[in-house]
């Protein structure tokens, strides 16, 4: 993320602005109550992560550069710190929905006050600034995903089933097209982070890597596909499933994507559009690493390395405009329709690899504070790649890697089929 001095809609403030207006706009629709309840530990309420976003910049920007900075709180630097331990402690993570106070108003005053002292700030064009404030805007756009998948899980539970949005996306009661294992010829190749542009540590830094030849699905597993593993007893098969993975699909009762629903014969998904249809041809979304795993293993294919992903990848057209990313507002998994070449890299659904989350060669982890942001995690967690439905556009290239653990499913997560060549 590249500022300009004389562009004013590609000045720093204006992409700071523009940044907290997308996530403003994300609760339209909502109440105060829907944005203080806490679903389940791994997801925030919305009111906090509208916090834990200003509290990124006063922290991190504000404290050390603004000259005369206040608090706008002092508590809020116990309230609204999320994992970093270098900073100091903090509220507990399942317990941030019992955060009734401070009230939704104190928290919109709050993230007023951090971007009227982040504007001064920023009108002033210091140097030491531009990269934390690049950081601070992709980690916003990051919450803004998570603010998504987060109220998806919260509406999920009540029984009245509410759509934030009323919008649909044209749906097909067809098939996709049949999907095309396509070959690479593998080699000596480089992956990771260029020069160009902003990206996170852990993508660094660029490096070889040596592929056999392999072959990645033109497009990913769609809602049909899935139904013909369901039918097929997939889920009440232990030898298609990894040890853990079958331990943790008997102990959750899986039976179905999460927010599937079977109903007089028929099946339905939840989605930030209400419930709606399953549509067959749109890729399947909601699996977790497990699922995935034992999907491609009743396939007869395997999961992709992150390595073929992002080379497969780098190797396409890198026209993201056109790709259903969160600016498109659909957010939901459209149809696929590409009967040549490569169907949906980007968007729609988080792709789950194969590779754990580790640092690459030669990785090391941004000093101080921030050294927490990213190489804290790299232990028993998967790499998802491509992004989603609800990834804001400017987050995503084919070096970016995403993380969850193997039994998470809340995100927009599904899977693109490989096999050996």
């Amino acid at each position: 993320m590249e500022f300009s001095n004389t562009d004013p809609d590609h000045s720093a403030i204006s992409q700071f602005q523009r940044v907290r207006r997308q996530t403003i706009a994300l609760t339209e629709g909502l109440t105060a109550e829907d944005m203080v309840v806490q679903s389940m530990p791994d997801a925030s309420p919305l009111k906090w992560h509208l916090a834990h976003t200003s509290w990124f910049y006063e922290h991190f920007i504000l404290q050390q550069h603004h000259d005369d900075y206040q608090l706008f709180n002092p508590d809020y630097q116990y309230l609204f710190n999320s994992y970093y331990d270098a900073v100091g402690p903090r509220h507990a993570r399942p317990a941030r929905g019992l955060l009734t106070r401070p009230p939704l108003n104190d928290i919109l005053a709050y993230r007023q006050h951090v971007e009227t002292h982040m504007v001064a700030l920023l009108e002033r064009q210091l140097p030491q600034v531009a990269a934390l404030l690049t950081l601070g805007l992709h980690h916003e756009m990051q919450h803004q995903e998570l603010m998504l998948t987060d109220i998806l899980h919260l509406l999920s539970s009540n029984p009245l089933a509410p759509a934030l949005q009323q919008q649909t996306s044209a749906f097909s009661d067809g098939q996709a097209p049949a999907t095309q294992m396509l070959s690479h010829q593998g080699g000596l190749l480089q992956i990771g982070a260029t020069n160009e542009g902003f990206s996170y540590d852990c993508e660094n830094p660029r490096h070889q890597v040596y592929l056999q030849p392999f072959k990645l699905a033109s497009r990913p597993v769609t809602n049909g596909e899935w139904l013909k593993f369901i039918d097929d007893g997939g889920y009440q098969n232990p030898l298609l499933w990894l040890s853990d993975g079958w331990h943790c699909a008997q102990q959750q009762g899986w039976q179905a994507p999460l927010y599937w629903k079977q109903q007089h014969q028929q099946w339905f998904s939840f989605g930030l559009n209400g419930l709606q249809q399953l549509n067959p041809a749109a890729p399947v979304c909601h699996i977790s690493y497990y699922e995935a795993d034992a999907y491609a293993r009743w396939a007869g294919k395997r999961l992709p390395r992150e390595q073929e992903w992002e080379v497969i990848a780098a190797e396409q057209p890198q026209n993201l405009q056109s790709a259903n990313f969160l600016e498109q507002h659909i957010w939901q998994p459209t149809a696929c329709t590409s009967t040549t070449g490569f169907d949906k890299l980007f968007g729609d659904v988080w792709e789950w690899t194969q590779s754990p989350y580790t640092g690459y060669p030669g990785f090391t982890a941004a000093q101080g504070e921030l050294a927490e942001y990213n190489g804290k995690f790299m232990a028993n967690q998967f790499v998802l790649r491509g992004g989603s439905c609800a990834s804001p556009r400017q987050q995503l290239r084919s070096s970016y890697r995403n993380f969850f653990y193997p039994h998470q499913r809340w995100q927009f997560s599904g899977v693109r089929l490989a096999e050996d060549q």
